[in-house]
């Protein structure tokens, strides 16, 4: 994409960030199916210990997976600024490199399957019946990390080049062979906890292949450039200064994750101290300010890809469109949301919930859920906005001092005014967030 290819009108604009957010919208809506089905088909089962299992081992991968979701954001900022300056030589060594690091970190995960199991199931600590299946569950998952990683960094390219409905078919593939799988291994063939595993595992496999495929041009450009030889091109993969970069941004965008896992991590344990009602309703709180994300991440996805284009290609005015056009959506998108909690909130609630002590809990704290979105939106659409220039420093250094402000407030305020406090305290973490990068975006915007 070369500068002449950016949308000419702001209606032309409105039109790109829409048509680059919608299935990434659509796409993240289908996450959660994978999860109900899993438990629906544990539930099936005569046991509890099953269902149970499950949710420990899926929550175990999801933490772990999560932390590794530097892969995608790194992916998309090298290979947006590339495809903005045109360079498609540089878009698949990009791919390359990205692919080796995701491989490498996949098979070390592996490697390392035991240690890591043993860590993770001492800090879930379930009863001896559950923790043995969960293991079993994990002993075949484990299997699906180097697919999982090269299928991030897959999306990330294929956000980078701004093919978004590409995106959308890969996760679909995943989450839906996951689903069917699922079904068949449990419900045909009479397994129980490996059986899921085994969904997933084959799932990120089709994925992974799926992905590859669509991008093989890339991958077949490299090795086929005029001078074309294996040692030049690993010469070429191997490029100090860009291995160098590489290494920098990953790194600071997996301590920028790891202080938002620590976030929420210490949201709960703070939670815990308030009795079992508490955190059963704070936990159903939790899931709904999660979706959120689920609204706002597309158009953060959208302002990655054309942020970063503008930036490769030097293109001031792109750059400002793009950073406009995509948050007015996202501010829309957020009141929405909003909106939609206001009015169908408590049916949510009682949704997921029967028990009516819970219910009235979640109903108190609820007010904070309302105002999430217009509040979080800063910190969800200037992510995507540093992300798409690979300003990952900034990112890691505003996570931290907010990580650090949010832990001292909730010790400070949590013992007066209980868990209200902490709720205030975490929304307004997300906005801090938001506010230290707005800070930053000037010195952003003044290097064109």
């Amino acid at each position: 994409m070369g500068q002449g290819e950016f949308p000419d009108t702001t209606t032309g604009w409105y039109k790109r960030v829409f048509n680059l957010a919608w299935p990434v919208i659509l796409s993240s809506l289908s996450v959660p199916l994978v999860g109900i089905v899993d438990t629906a088909v544990m539930g099936q089962l005569p046991d509890p210990r099953y269902m149970a299992a499950v949710a420990v081992g899926a929550v175990i991968f999801s933490s772990v997976f999560w932390v590794f979701g530097f892969l995608r954001m790194g992916t998309t900022g090298f290979v947006a600024q590339a495809f903005g300056r045109g360079d498609r030589t540089e878009i698949s060594l990009a791919l390359l490199r990205a692919l080796g690091v995701a491989l490498v970190l996949g098979v070390l995960l592996v490697l390392f399957q035991l240690p890591l199991g043993q860590a993770a199931f001492w800090l879930m600590g379930a009863g001896p019946e559950v923790t043995a299946s969960a293991q079993e569950y994990y002993a075949v998952r484990v299997w699906s990390a180097p697919f999982t990683f090269v299928n991030y960094v897959v999306l990330g390219c294929l956000f980078g080049l701004q093919r978004m409905r590409a995106a959308l078919f890969i996760q679909l593939t995943l989450n839906l062979s996951n689903v069917l799988l699922d079904i068949w291994f449990v419900m045909y063939w009479g397994m129980d906890t490996a059986g899921v595993a085994f969904a997933s595992v084959i799932g990120e496999v089709l994925a992974a292949v799926v992905g590859l495929w669509l991008l093989r041009h890339l991958i077949v450009e490299a090795w086929h450039t005029p001078e074309a030889s294996l040692k030049l091109l690993w010469k070429k993969i191997a490029d100090p200064l860009a291995l160098k970069v590489l290494v920098r941004v990953n790194s600071d965008l997996f301590v920028r994750t790891l202080m938002l896992t620590a976030a929420f991590f210490f949201f709960t344990s703070q939670g815990a101290q308030f009795g079992t009602v508490v955190l059963a309703a704070n936990a159903i709180l939790i899931n709904l300010l999660q979706m959120i994300a689920y609204g706002l991440d597309g158009f953060a996805h959208a302002a990655e890809a054309l942020v970063g284009g503008a930036y490769g290609a030097k293109n001031k005015k792109a750059f400002q469109q793009a950073v406009h056009s995509s948050t007015m959506m996202a501010v829309v998108m957020a009141a929405m949301i909003s909106v939609i909690y206001w009015l169908g909130g408590g049916v949510m609630i009682r949704l997921m919930t029967d028990i009516p002590e819970v219910i009235t809990v979640a109903d108190t704290y609820f007010i904070w859920i309302i105002i999430a979105p217009l509040l979080a939106i800063w910190s969800y659409q200037l992510d995507g906005v540093f992300i798409g220039v690979t300003h990952t420093r900034d990112m890691r250094n505003t996570v931290v001092l907010a990580t650090i402000v949010y832990i001292v407030l909730v010790l400070l305020t949590v013992p007066v005014w209980g868990n209200h406090a902490l709720w205030g305290c975490m929304i307004f973490f997300l906005l801090l967030r938001g506010i230290l990068l707005g800070v930053l975006y000037p010195k952003l915007a003044a290097m064109f």
